[in-house]
């Protein structure tokens, strides 16, 4: 499989002939989404920096809450949660999306802005590559971040969600989190390759460059 990045919330996974894009953004985020195509979109929730799913071509299926779903042999699973703070009074309904791919678990956490419940830990176990919001706002920060990766122990972990040139949104810088979990800057990758027997023993986190348009 390969995960390919694209800034703020949104990731390609290409595993065989399916690919998924998730959480597509408009201009307002401060950056334009490349030309993307895909059979499946999911959307985290409704905000315009996650939802512009009109910019991805083909005739995807949408997936935008929880539930069971099976497109070309790739099963999700949409577990619902919050997106946004407790003390804010707004909160927006946000669904984590977890990928079953021959043997590979991706889990999108969307814009998840609380560490999840034990119930929901539980759902999200054996995570092969758990992509991860860490730059605060309405969103996850570092501590919980490094709190959630401590409870789920994943074998990849790939942080979104922070601070970029132009994103118009106030998000912390990944070296932020990178500080949070005992780790020096790294240079980002271009893309993920991941396979069932290339995982590693111990948790490790891969930074990715955002490709923009």
């Amino acid at each position: 499989m390969e995960i390919t990045w694209y800034g703020h919330a949104c990731f390609r996974l290409r595993e065989r002939e399916v690919t998924v894009i998730t959480d597509p953004y408009d201009k307002s985020v401060g950056y334009t989404l490349p030309r993307l195509r895909a059979d499946i979109v999911t959307v985290s929730h409704a905000s315009p920096g996650h939802n512009n799913v009109a910019a991805v071509k083909g005739e995807p299926k949408v997936f935008t809450g929880p539930g069971e779903y099976e497109v070309g042999g790739i099963f999700i699973t949409g577990i619902p949660s919050w997106h946004g703070r407790k003390q804010s009074g707004e909160r927006l309904s946000n669904t984590i999306f977890l990928f079953e791919f021959d043997g590979l678990t991706v889990c999108h956490l969307g814009g998840l802005g609380q560490v999840p419940s034990q119930a929901q830990m539980e759902v999200l176990s054996a995570i092969s590559v758990l992509l991860i919001p860490v730059g605060g706002g309405d969103h996850l920060d570092a501590a919980e971040a490094a709190e959630v990766i401590g409870a789920l122990e994943p074998s990849i972990v790939v942080p979104m969600l922070y601070r970029l040139p132009d994103l118009t949104i106030p998000l912390d810088p990944v070296n932020k989190f990178l500080k949070e979990m005992g780790l020096p800057e790294s240079e980002p990758q271009d893309s993920l390759k991941v396979s069932k027997g290339s995982l590693p023993e111990e948790t490790q986190v891969v930074v990715l460059a955002a490709k923009q348009a």
